[in-house]
């Protein structure tokens, strides 16, 4: 489930008067790659928010290394890091050309979406999160 990559084209709208990617655009590419990922694991926003579930940001830490402009292609990556009952730890980075534009520690939290309270994450989902752990564990560590 780790390794989850998204091609992203710049376009005007990403962009400020001078054709560079504004800062808060970096953080919208990302969201697009959680929730492609997520689809790619056969969930949507949608499906989840409809049974009662809604993914909230919880924490987030960024760095910008270099500026992103008008027309580049970037890739932008999902890595779960780390999770638990209710919570999924992202690292996220966007790249042009695989150099590293923008990094980010992304914690999304499942909440209940009537009570905004912390729920367990959906049992299929749960279920290749646990899987995803488990085939990490028997993976040589170099």
């Amino acid at each position: 489930m780790s390794g989850f990559h998204l091609p992203v084209r710049v376009y005007i709208e990403d962009t400020d008067a001078g054709g560079i990617v504004y800062y808060v655009n970096y953080l919208k590419f990302m969201e697009r790659a959680r929730s492609e990922w997520l689809r790619h694991q056969g969930f949507t926003q949608a499906g989840l928010f409809a049974a009662g579930i809604q993914l909230v940001v919880h924490r987030l830490e960024c760095r910008y290394a270099r500026p992103a402009r008008l027309d580049d292609a970037l890739e932008v990556s999902a890595d779960i890091v780390s999770h638990g009952r209710a919570r999924l730890q992202f690292a996220q980075r966007v790249t042009r050309d695989g150099e590293p534009l923008c990094e980010a520690s992304v914690d999304i939290a499942c909440l209940d979406a009537k009570r905004h309270k912390p729920v367990a994450w959906p049992p299929e989902l749960a279920a290749r999160l646990i899987a995803r752990h488990q085939q990490q564990d028997t993976q040589p560590h170099v």
